[in-house]
Formats: C-alpha cells, structure tokens, sequence
C-alpha cells in the first residue's frame, strides 16, 4: 500500500506537508501555528501565492454557525455556577437509589443528563466531578477511580446533543447538525449504559457500597421537582431546534438566556463575579477551539487538492472491501491521533481526507460524523492530551498517570460502541431518518 503512494508525487508533496507538521510539533511549536506552518510548505511546493493562505484561513473562521460553539460553553458554565449542575446530581441520585457502586453510577448518569445542557466533554467532567468525587472519595473509594469514572462519563459531553464536535463535523462536512445531535441520542444511550456496567462491575469487585437510601418513586418525584429547571433545559434547547422555532446557534443563545435567568434569579446562585468567571473560562475554552479552526481548514483543502483522499481510498480498498472493517481502520487513526491532537484539530484536519472514502463505499456522513465523534471522546481520555483526564486530575490532586491508568476498563466501553454503530449503522440514522426523512 505505501509503495501505491508513493508512486505519486501529490501524495509525496502531502507527505512534506504532513511531516514538517508533525516536525514542528515535535518541536514544541503550538498545534495551531504547526499546522499553518505545514499547510506553508505545502503552498510553497505547489507555488501558490501566500495570499491564498490567508483568504482559506478567513474562510475557515467565517461560517456563522461556529459562534454556537462559545455559546454553549459559557451556558455549560453559567449551568455548573448556578447550581444546575448538583441539582441533576440530585435527579440521578433518586434514579439509582442502594446498589453497589451507587456513587458512581449517578456520576456517570449525572454526566449523561448534563451532556444534554453542556456541549462539551470537559465542561462535563468539570461540573460534574466537582460535585460527585469529592463525595466518592468521602465513601472510600479510590481517588484514580472517581477521576476516572468522572473523565469518562464527561466525554459524553461530546455525544449526547447538543455537542460542540457536531457543530464543527456538520460545518466541515457541510452535514445538517440537526440529524447529527439526533443521531447521537442512541449511542449515547448505549454508551452510557456500557459506562454505569463497568463502573457497576468493577465497584462490586471492590466492595463499594451504595448511598443510604433506597430507590422510591416518592424520592425520585422529589427530586424532579427540585431540579426541574435543570431537567427542562434539553427539552427546550433540543426541542426548539427539532419543532423548526430556532436553529442550532439560536438554541445556543436561548440555553446562555435561560442559564441566566434560572441561576441568576431562580435559584439564586449565579453572582456577577460567577458570571465573570464564566466568560473567563469561555475565553480561553472557546480561544483554545477556535484558533485552530482557520490553519486547519486551509490544510484540510490543500490536502484535498492533492487528492490525497481519493489516493488513501484507492490504497484502503486494495487491503479489504469491508465498509466495517475500513471504519475500524479509520476508527484507529482517530484514536491514535487523538492523544496527540485536540478533537476540534481532528474533526477539521481528518474529514476532508476520510469522509470522501466513507461516501465512496455508501456509508452515511451522518453516521462517520458519529464514530468520529466518539473516536475523539476516546481522546479526550488518553494521554498526553486527554484533556479530561487533566480535568478529574485536578479535582482528584492526582497525577494524570493514575487517572490514565484507572480510566482503560471504560476505554474498552466506548471501542464497544464504536463496534456496535460501525456493524449496525441503523441505530445512528434511525431517529434522523424517522423526523426528517432519508434525504432531510
């Protein structure tokens, strides 16, 4: 396979491009400025005039839709401030009641629920850490344990709708982010129930007890009606874009608004200094994302120009037919990439060159934009860029060794997602197909 490539010279030209990339980084050069500095040697070898650099990064930056992105997360913020995020503590809590491992499994429902309201994997994490493995630790569970437990249900963040990686693959894609967030309700689900048995099962083999209550249809109503607010969130962010009454970058407005409104005078909780604090993190969370988007996306079309896609495509066909096994392939690359790569960086510099290669065997964009997704969650939970791990290591005073060791047992609960949607590609396309048709 690597001799079919580089028996052309685009695919040799799109090697320099990659390598003076991956030397830059190597070199300690931002992730940002490696990227644009390896789209540069590209530019040069093809003699194209640096002034077309600069108008591909402006167009990488200019799509509208991208301002949903620090939306969400400072409503995440404003969300995790004002207090919804213990109270959706409080909900899960009710829904689980005595069994072993109780406090692990609310962190991890805790987490799926807040995923409905954050966008964002390591918000996710944040916000609900902060609330559940202090208590985890309390009940004599191992520290790495809940930092794990934490991390992993926080990628969530990145699945259940709304999410921050579809806005970006629906962008670059130029796929409906509608049926993406529909398309990642049953996956989520099935992640999510594949977290709450392992962390159920490990939990057990240790001899974690449960809280001190037991499960009663009157603690639950109790705590539905305590967190209401908190619970009633999704249904407006989420069905306002499905009845058509708002697009995807208006719901995000409405969930800062009505953030705003429940913390601020509802509950009570969200101060201006809060608020202050909540656009600080927006600031660096969304500046961290966003700076990379324009050298990314000049790289990603230059790439394409090359036909390094079409070349790959050839070259992957030459080793198997297999739609399933080629999106094990590229689940793979994801993954390893991925500990080296921030997810938004992934998204924008690997959908050009794979998803013309998943059209050209008829697998749906919509359903490459959800294993990609979850390939990138997977990141967010290995090191040296895991940036969950960071998050439950700071909350835990672990160091992020430990937490990486005691999150691999979930690992194998996303890859077995991962498997599940590659083999059965219905389950990803069945909700978007039922609300807007096969082609809406």
């Amino acid at each position: 396979m690597l001799e079919y490539l580089m028996d052309t010279s685009e695919f040799a030209q799109a090697l320099m491009m990659f390598g003076g990339m991956v030397l830059f980084i190597i070199l300690g050069v931002p992730i940002p400025i490696a990227v644009g500095l390896g789209t540069i040697i590209g530019y040069i070898l093809l003699d194209f005039p640096l002034l077309a650099l600069s108008q591909a990064m402006y167009t990488g930056v200019e799509p509208f839709p991208l301002v949903t992105v620090p939306l969400f997360v400072f409503a995440g913020s404003l969300m995790e401030q004002g207090g919804m995020a213990k109270r959706i503590v409080g909900v899960a809590e009710s829904l689980i009641g005595n069994v072993n491992g109780s406090l692990g499994l609310i962190a991890v429902l805790g987490c799926a629920f807040f995923a409905a309201l954050s966008g964002s994997g390591p918000a996710t994490t944040a916000a609900i850490g902060a609330v559940m493995i202090p208590s985890m630790i309390q009940q004599k569970y191992d520290p790495a344990f809940g930092g794990a437990i934490a991390a992993a249900g926080g990628a969530l963040g990145s699945l259940i709708p709304p999410s921050n990686l579809m806005i970006i693959y629906g962008i670059v894609a130029e796929q409906s982010i509608p049926r993406l967030f529909l398309a990642g309700f049953f996956p989520g689900f099935i992640a999510t129930a594949s977290l709450m048995l392992v962390t159920y099962i490990i939990a057990r083999k240790r001899g974690y007890v449960g809280v001190d209550h037991k499960f009663s249809v009157g603690n639950v109503l109790k705590a539905l009606n305590h967190g209401k607010f908190a619970i009633i969130a999704p249904v407006i962010i989420l069905g306002g874009i499905y009845a058509g009454i708002f697009t995807p970058t208006e719901a995000a407005s409405v969930a800062v608004f009505y953030a705003l409104l429940i913390g601020g005078l509802v509950y009570k909780e969200l101060t201006i200094a809060n608020i202050i604090d909540c656009l600080k993190i927006t600031a660096m969370i969304s500046g961290a994302v966003l700076i990379i988007v324009g050298p990314a996306k000049a790289y990603g079309e230059l790439m394409s120009l090359l036909s390094v896609p079409d070349m790959l495509g050839d070259a992957l066909r030459g080793v198997t037919e297999s739609p399933f096994l080629i999106l094990m392939i590229m689940a793979f690359v994801l993954i390893v990439s991925g500990m080296f790569l921030e997810s938004i960086a992934q998204i924008i510099l690997l959908t050009p060159l794979m998803l013309p290669i998943v059209v050209g065997l008829d697998v749906d964009p919509i359903v490459f934009g959800i294993l990609m997704v979850i390939s990138c969650e997977i990141g967010f939970l290995t090191p040296p860029v895991g940036v969950n791990l960071f998050v439950a290591a700071r909350i835990t005073n672990l160091g992020v060794d430990r937490i990486s060791i005691a999150v691999i047992p979930f690992l194998f609960a996303y890859i077995l997602v991962l498997v599940i949607i590659s083999a059965f590609p219905d389950i990803v396309t069945y909700l978007p197909n039922l609300l807007y048709g096969e082609y809406g």
